[in-house]
C-alpha cells in the first residue's frame, strides 16, 4: 500500500510491479516443442496476406515464451509501412543504419510486422531499419510477422527500439490513442492502460500535436500525478484530455508572459519556466487528497496572471531546478 510522505499528508504513487526472477528452465516450450506443423486461425490468415501481397513465408514456429505462432517472411519493401502512431523518423539514425548495412552487405535484424487493417503490413518496431533499406534501394525486407495486430500497441508501449524522451513518447501515445478510437471507440479507456502507460501522455501528446516545442517537461509532474485513465469509452474520454490540453496550453502562454517579464529585468536561467511553474503550483501546500487537474490548472492560470516579476531576484533562481526551458 502507498505510504504518506512524512509531514505532507500526500500518498506516494504505488510502485510498478515487475516480474520476479524465475527459476531457470521453468517457463515456455522446449526447442522441439516450438515446431509448428500447421497454421490455423490468425496465423493462416497472415500467411494468406503475405502471399497475396507478393511475399513468401520462409518458416513458422511457436514463440518460446508464450507459444504464439510467428511467421518468418520476406516481404516486398513497398508493402510494409510504419504504424501510423509511432515516433517521427530520425534522419540521422536511419542514415547511420544505411551506412552500416551497406558496409556489411547483409540485413540481419528482421523488422517486426503485423497485418495492416486493409492491405499490406505495419511495422511497430523497425521504422529506421525499413527506411535504411529503402535508402539502399532494397526490393524486399525480412520480417517477423505476428498474426495479432494488437501486438503493435504492446511493442510500442515497451519502448523496444530506442529510448523515448517525453515529447516522442507523448506523440506516440496520442497516435496510438487515435488508432484505438478508429478500431474500438466504444471500449473503456482504462482497458488500454497497458498500451498507453500514463494518462498524462495522452494530454501532453495533444499539446505537442498543436505545438511541437511545447514545454511539457515543466508540467509533466503535475499532469502525471492528477491525470487518470477513466472508464468512459475512448470516444468520450478523449474530450476530457483535449479540454485539459487546452487549459495547459493557455497556462503555458501565461507562464511565457511571466518569463518575458523576468528576462526584461535581466534575470537569466535555463530553468525560468520550471521556477515560475513551481511558484504557482498549489500542490506544494495541499495536504491530503489533491483537487482534480482542471481545478489545479485554473488556480495556476490565476496565479500566473498575478505573478509579481518585480519581486524576483537573481539569487532566487539559484535553487531552481526541474526540466530546462524547451521553448519561450
Amino acid at each position: 500500500m502507498a505510504k504518506a510522505r512524512p509531514g505532507s499528508g500526500l500518498k506516494r504513487a504505488p510502485a510498478k510491479r515487475r516480474p520476479r526472477k524465475a527459476k531457470p528452465g521453468t517457463r515456455g516450450p522446449s526447442p522441439a516443442e516450438c515446431r509448428l506443423e500447421a497454421l490455423s486461425g490468425d496465423a493462416e490468415e497472415a500467411r494468406e496476406r503475405i502471399e497475396r501481397e507478393g511475399g513468401i513465408v520462409a518458416g513458422s514456429y511457436c514463440d518460446p515464451l508464450g507459444r504464439s505462432p510467428l511467421l518468418v517472411a520476406i516481404l516486398p519493401i513497398d508493402r510494409i509501412e510504419p504504424t501510423p502512431f509511432q515516433r517521427d523518423l530520425s534522419q540521422t539514425h536511419h542514415r547511420k543504419l544505411a551506412d552500416v548495412l551497406h558496409r556489411t552487405g547483409m540485413f540481419l535484424d528482421p523488422v517486426i510486422a503485423v497485418t495492416a487493417p486493409d492491405r499490406g503490413f505495419w511495422t511497430p518496431n523497425g521504422r529506421h531499419r525499413l527506411e535504411a533499406m529503402r535508402r539502399l534501394g532494397a526490393r524486399a525486407i525480412t520480417a517477423l510477422v505476428v498474426p495479432k495486430r494488437e501486438i503493435a500497441w504492446q511493442i510500442l508501449a515497451l519502448n523496444t527500439e530506442k529510448a523515448h524522451n517525453l515529447r516522442e513518447r507523448s506523440l506516440e501515445v496520442i497516435r496510438i490513442y487515435r488508432g484505438l478510437i478508429d478500431e474500438d471507440a466504444k471500449r473503456a479507456e482504462s482497458g488500454f492502460a497497458f498500451y498507453l502507460e500514463e494518462a498524462s501522455f495522452v494530454t501532453l501528446g495533444i499539446c505537442y500535436e498543436k505545438n511541437g516545442k511545447f514545454a511539457g517537461g515543466a508540467y509533466n509532474p503535475i499532469v502525471r500525478r492528477l491525470e487518470k485513465f477513466s472508464d468512459e469509452p475512448l470516444s468520450e474520454a478523449i474530450r476530457e484530455h483535449e479540454k485539459h490540453a487546452e487549459s495547459l496550453m493557455d497556462l503555458d502562454a501565461r507562464v511565457g508572459e511571466v518569463i518575458a517579464k523576468l528576462k526584461a529585468r535581466g534575470l537569466v536561467s535555463p530553468y525560468l519556466r520550471a521556477f515560475v511553474v513551481a511558484r504557482i503550483n498549489p500542490l506544494r501546500w495541499i495536504q491530503g487528497e489533491p483537487p482534480p487537474l482542471d481545478q489545479v490548472l485554473k488556480t495556476m492560470r490565476a496565479r500566473a496572471a498575478k505573478f509579481s516579476a518585480d519581486r524576483i531576484r537573481q539569487e532566487d533562481l539559484a535553487g531552481a531546478g526541474g526540466a530546462p526551458d524547451e521553448a519561450d
